[in-house]
């Protein structure tokens, strides 16, 4: 294992930072306490909320952990406060308030409001570090960019850890040259948010993307830094399958967001196996960002018309999706998920980390892996 996640816990299995309520203290402190690097997502939180919920794992479990944070987004074009879009696309501030006027019968249906799209870009960013550098956490991982050396640099001055989630070689080239400690290799079976650094607006989600194996051999060949794994894993036999493919761990989110600890909405949790479900699809329809989540009617009518807008459309979308999570319609919320969905088991958390560490072995004991590992 690397020297990122050895030490810090038993097995090589990370629990997945889960913005939007799947990732609780509960859930973190019950990987780590069976063997696991549990992790906690700051996005969307305050940063207070965010102090809060570091004190609270550390009240359940003496176990390292970790802290997700969201890179700040640089303003769109067309918003009076970036550079002209590019010829022959619409300006986003234009395609936003396009949107906004779609999604208006959403909420009249659900009896609710459209967020303000200009609430905020940075998530609070420079609280949140300045939280835990003045009370420092094992590990900060980043996503949607990297951070400057300086951040990378105050993080280790204080002992913490530092990881990037990368999504292309060239994003991973650009994290070790910053000074990261360690990468989170995406692959585009993962559920939620494409960590990519910049969505191009050209793009079309679906379009979008390597899978795991092929991206962990190609980061493994231009960076020399530790990788975790991540993207559609659920089985103890995939984790053998990332480490033989050049990872040091695997992390997994969808596995975990079934659990009970998690604070995952029921709802979201029974879809996961439900087969009204069957598949997942890449979309902005909820945030404005390339994110994987269960086809449902709110992605079918809306993903095809959604600007790449970060977090305009998260935060005009958000009170729908909170008014239809009240209604208990699953068709209006962001049910996000990997590929691999349908293998979810309700396990209590410390019970899936030892199930998952059983099949691992019985898979790197294998003929066919045993000379790979």
């Amino acid at each position: 294992m690397s020297s990122v996640v050895s030490g810090l816990c038993r097995v090589p299995i990370v629990q997945a930072p889960m913005a939007g309520g799947g990732s609780c203290p509960e859930l973190a402190a019950a990987v780590g306490e069976a063997g696991g690097l549990g992790f906690l997502a700051a996005g969307y939180k305050t940063a207070d909320g965010l102090y809060q919920e570091v004190q609270r794992v550390r009240g359940l479990s003496s176990r390292a952990f970790g802290v997700n944070l969201f890179l700040p987004q640089e303003p769109v074009p067309g918003t009076g406060t970036g550079s002209c879009a590019a010829a022959g696309t619409e300006p986003p501030a234009a395609a936003v308030e396009l949107y906004r006027q779609q999604l208006a019968g959403e909420a009249a249906w659900y009896g609710t409001r459209l967020g303000d799209p200009h609430a905020g870009r940075d998530d609070g960013y420079d609280a949140k570090v300045a939280i835990l550098l003045d009370d420092p956490v094992p590990v900060v991982s980043f996503t949607f960019g990297c951070p400057g050396p300086e951040v990378l640099e105050a993080f280790g001055r204080v002992g913490t850890r530092t990881v990037v989630t990368v999504t292309t070689p060239d994003e991973a080239l650009a994290a070790e040259r910053a000074g990261a400690d360690a990468l989170c290799v995406q692959g585009v079976e993962a559920g939620g948010h494409q960590g990519v650094f910049r969505d191009d607006p050209e793009s079309r989600p679906g379009a979008l993307g390597t899978g795991l194996l092929a991206l962990l051999g190609a980061v493994r060949e231009a960076v020399r830094l530790p990788l975790i794994a991540a993207g559609g894993i659920m089985r103890g036999s995939q984790i053998a399958a990332v480490l033989a493919g050049g990872a040091d761990a695997a992390q997994l989110g969808t596995a975990f967001l079934a659990c009970p600890e998690s604070g995952g909405h029921p709802l979201h949790k029974r879809a996961l196996t439900d087969p009204l479900f069957t598949r997942t699809e890449l979309t902005r329809a909820f945030s404005g960002r390339p994110a994987r989540g269960l086809v449902n009617r709110f992605l079918r009518e809306h993903g095809p018309y959604a600007p790449a807008a970060y977090p305009e459309v998260h935060h005009l979308t958000s009170p729908v999706r909170k008014a239809a999570a009240e209604a208990g319609d699953p068709q209006g919320m962001a049910l996000w998920a990997g590929q691999g969905h349908r293998l979810a088991r309700e396990l209590p958390a410390g019970r899936l980390v030892e199930v998952l560490n059983s099949e691992l072995r019985s898979a790197l004991a294998a003929p066919s892996l045993r000379g790979m590992s």
